[in-house]
Order: structure tokens, then sequence, then C-alpha cells
């Protein structure tokens, strides 16, 4: 398989925010950006491990091509349903590649 196809589908998924009107609370919902054709290639392990609140934390990072586009920035989201759904957060990117042929960006799914 070649590094540069598009072989997976994903959902982009930007961060919608309303108040309660009883509360005045937050209510955190995620809209449907876009689907889109990417390429998911998972970083190689390191030790990357952490200690938060006094739970050890695994962070797993994946990077992510997709075709050129203006619209996705780091405070979206990806979900990809490959046999099981799976919710990336995207802590890096996107950076151009090419001439403005492809993006990628760096995802992160974070365990416990």
């Amino acid at each position: 398989m070649r590094f540069d196809e598009l072989n997976t589908r994903c959902r982009i998924e930007c961060k919608s925010i309303t108040q309660d009107p009883l509360y005045g609370t937050d209510i955190v919902t995620w809209e449907l950006l876009g689907v889109r054709w990417c390429h998911l290639q998972d970083v190689l392990p390191s030790r990357s491990e952490s200690v938060v609140d006094g739970l050890a934390v695994a962070n797993n990072q994946t990077r992510c091509r997709m075709n050129y586009c203006t619209d996705i920035d780091s405070s979206m989201r990806v979900v990809v349903n490959r046999p099981t759904r799976t919710e990336y957060q995207i802590i890096s990117g996107p950076a151009i590649l090419g001439d403005k042929f492809r993006i990628e960006l760096m995802l992160e799914k974070v365990s416990s």
C-alpha cells in the first residue's frame, strides 16, 4: 500500500457550545463539518505516558493525511468508524503538503 492512498472515511466534527436555559451552564455538542477520505498512520510507540491527577495516561498519536482544504483547525475532532468508533483530538496542524495537494494533522487518542 502506498502512503499517499486515502483509504479511510472519517468524520470531521466541530464543537458547538450552547447554554442551558434553566441553569446557565455550557452544553457541548459536536456538529458534523464533513465526511472526508483520509490516510491514518500510527506514530511509532515511545515513552509518552504521563500522570494526570494520579492516573497514568498513555497518549496514542496518529498521523492523518487528507486532500487540501482550509476549513479544519485544531479545535475540531476526527471520528473514525473502523471496526469500532474511535475519536481523535486534533493536536497540531494542519500542515500543508506539496503545492496545496494534501494536509497533515496530528491526532491523539487519549486512554487511561
